[in-house]
This record gives C-alpha cells, structure tokens and sequence, in this order.
C-alpha cells in the first residue's frame, strides 16, 4: 500500500525484524530408568508363561506373568516411547509354603522392573546356587537340555527368555539400547505386531524353531555341555545323570536309583 508523506522529512529509522523465540529444549530423561511409583490402573498387557523344572524333588511347574508398558521419555531432544516391563506376577492359586520364595521374588522383581534396574536384577538371580544339584530347564539351540544351578536361577534364565522374545535384551541377557527400543515400539505401532527374534538360517536349529537361550556361546563345545548321561530311566526311558553320587532321572520322573 502507497502512502503521500505530506510533511517534511526530518529523520528516519530501519525497522528490525524481531528475533525468533528459540524452541526450548527438552531435558534428557531415560525412559529405561524413569521411575514408576507404582502399577498404573487399568489393564496391562501382559505375557503368560508356564515354566516347568526338574530338580532333585522331581518335576514342578509355574505359571508367571509378565506386565509390560509404554514408557515415555526425552532422548537427543525429542520425546520417544518404549516399551518395559514392570510387574512380575505369580498366580495365587499356586501359592503353598515351597513357592513362598517365588512369590517374594516376583515381588522384588517388579519393584525393580518400576526402578528401571530389572536386567541387574535377573542376572544376579541366575548367579544363585544350592546344594539340592543341577536343576533342569530349557532346551538350548542343539535342542539339549539346560541345567542350572538351581530354582532360582532356572526361573531367572526363563525370565530372560521372555524379555528376549519380547525384543526388551538380547540373547546375551544384556540390555538392548534405548534406541533400538524405541524403533521396535515404532514398529509394533505401525505393523500391528511385536518386534520377533531374527532367525539364523545358517544355524542347525533352523528347521526347528529353536532359539539360542541367552547366556550360551555359539560354539560347537555346548552341545556337550551339562552333566553326562549315565543311562536311561527304567520308568520313563529318559536320561540319567549323577547327582549326589546315584544315577537320577531328568527327562521329567525324577526317579532316582538310590530311592
């Protein structure tokens, strides 16, 4: 728009353009270490998994419950969403005086998975030993059976199973990166489904579907780890081993020669 200056022209002065506001930035906050007071309310989805152990008192079976959840947080600046777990849940129709020590653990569990520390936590529980012998769990990527050195630590192992399946660590049981996190939420959001374990097709398992438990080294050497097999159970024609110097069952019976 043109505009007559009628008057004299005593001065004058260049208008600035006024400088931008600058974005604020955002404070880094971990979502893997936000801390979560307690179980929000509502539904959570969650994961059920049936575990089943043999020991020296023969074979036992649990059901456990994994929650898991979006969490939010602040990386390099922007806002990103992963998934946690952060309940650990044992049914209570299992509950009687010899699983006592399961239910406090689930419980210790999901306080730390809330404190962002679960990983430490799972693996200190499959450091745990006892003097009851080896306990059977598992199968590994040879399709032989996993022994470990005791309830605790076999249903830890079974835990990071979960965890890994669930793309929250890999098969080492070490923690997978916040960023690789927050692109298999990203995927789950657009495709519908869970991120999925990659398949080596070059492995011997490849036909079967077996995946490599986490803690074992993909060696040749493993296929003969564990105790060696000293015989076939008279009942049920599965494996024995030494424990405690007597041939016992682990294939499931848990018979044992000495009685």
């Amino acid at each position: 728009m043109t505009v007559e200056i009628t008057s004299k022209i005593v001065g004058y002065r260049i208008k600035q353009q006024e400088p931008t506001a600058p974005n604020p930035t955002l404070p880094e906050e971990d979502p893997l270490t936000v801390r979560i007071p307690s179980r929000p309310e509502g539904t959570l989805e969650a994961v059920s998994e049936k575990i089943s152990y043999v020991g020296a008192e023969g074979r036992k079976k649990v059901y456990l419950l994994v929650s898991f959840m979006p969490v939010e947080g602040v990386v390099g600046g922007k806002r990103v969403i992963i998934e946690r777990p952060v309940e650990f849940f044992f049914p209570s129709g299992q509950l009687s005086s010899e699983h006592q020590w399961i239910t406090a653990t689930m419980r210790s569990l999901s306080l730390a998975a809330r404190g962002g520390y679960v990983t430490q936590a799972v693996a200190d529980l499959r450091k745990v030993a006892w003097d009851k012998g080896l306990v059977r769990c598992g199968m590994n990527r040879w399709n032989k059976p996993m022994f470990h050195d005791s309830e605790v630590a076999a249903i830890a192992w079974s835990i990071q199973q979960i965890l890994y399946r669930r793309g929250f660590l890999d098969q080492d049981g070490n923690q997978v990166p916040v960023e690789s996190l927050v692109e298999r939420y990203a995927h789950r959001m657009q495709h519908g489904h869970a991120w999925q374990p990659p398949v080596d097709d070059t492995s011997d398992e490849a036909g079967s579907g077996a995946v490599e438990p986490i803690g074992q080294a993909a060696s040749t050497t493993d296929q003969a780890s564990g105790p060696a097999v000293v015989g076939h159970c008279p009942e049920c024609r599965g494996e024995l081993i030494m424990m405690d110097g007597c041939p016992t069952c682990y294939a499931g019976c848990g018979w044992s020669k000495c009685g």
